[in-house]
């Protein structure tokens, strides 16, 4: 049987993406972060200041370990390399929660620095499920997936994005993380409706939230073009989706994730806080 929460569970309450620039005031004074996310690639190695970092948070902090290079989406077979190294890093670890995205990475032996949509259609979802399968087979444990951010829609696609997910978690087991910045960017690019979407979305199966800053252009005809960097505060509008989201789901795990032109620990304890506030009159 899969074991959902091996270590102590993540609470439903804030926790952010841990930099190493914030080590020293996250240990002497978190509030309001009660948890701590890692980037799986980021603790591969054998030993060092990193890992040796990492030892002392996972004391103090469950740990939810987010994973960016499996491939999950890829066409290709999963790279047993790179499980296995996860597979290392998690059972010494022992984390609250992995996650993965809904993405492709990888196309024969290359591997792309970016995280690419897959089309919604009976072929993928059969590849993507079988591959989850086999990651949460090898680390013993339930993965999540999360909602990707897209800008284009394929033609091939036979289903919804939404009922793309509902499908993959019902024959797989796996839980879902819920990117609500995800949701607005690709909503806002699609001319999808953001709350019709949370409202569609099987809130029951979400063991985690996010969420992220994100960049706004324009497309070639001058329409809203929004663009996930993670690289900025969360806007209103996003606030706003998130609090319709916690009135449908009830108070879920949140991460503040800022992963590019990372402030000093107050900007992001800030980010955390409100949060913390737009939760604390929630019941889980």
């Amino acid at each position: 049987m899969l074991d959902q929460f091996a270590h102590r569970p993540l609470p439903a309450a804030p926790g952010v993406g841990y930099k190493a620039q914030h080590f020293q005031e996250i240990i002497s004074n978190p509030a309001p972060v009660e948890w701590l996310e890692i980037h799986a690639e980021n603790y591969m190695g054998a030993g060092g200041r990193p890992i040796a970092q990492l030892k002392a948070l996972s004391e103090r902090f469950p740990i939810s370990v987010h994973g960016v290079g499996l491939s999950i989406g890829g066409e290709g077979a999963l790279d047993a390399d790179h499980l296995a190294r996860l597979k290392h890093l998690v059972d010494w670890l022992n984390p609250a929660s992995f996650s993965e995205h809904l993405a492709w990475s990888t196309h024969d032996t290359h591997f792309l620095n970016d995280l690419l949509p897959v089309p919604y259609t009976a072929a993928t979802l059969a590849r993507v499920c079988a591959h989850i399968t086999q990651v949460q087979d090898m680390l013993g444990r339930q993965m999540l997936l999360e909602n990707p951010s897209t800008y284009v829609a394929f033609a091939e696609s036979e289903m919804s994005e939404i009922d793309f997910l509902t499908e993959i978690s019902r024959r797989t087991g796996c839980g879902l993380l819920l990117d609500v910045n995800n949701v607005f960017v690709s909503c806002i690019n699609q001319n999808w409706d953001p709350i019709a979407y949370i409202d569609a979305f099987p809130l029951g199966a979400v063991g985690e939230i996010h969420l992220g800053g994100h960049d706004e252009d324009e497309d070639e005809h001058g329409a809203p073009l929004l663009i996930d960097s993670h690289g900025a505060e969360v806007v209103d509008p996003v606030w706003a989706l998130y609090a319709h989201t916690l009135s449908r789901s009830g108070a879920r795990p949140t991460l503040i994730e800022w992963d590019t032109d990372v402030p000093d620990w107050p900007v992001l304890a800030a980010e955390a806080q409100r949060a913390a506030d737009a939760l604390s009159p929630v019941t889980a």
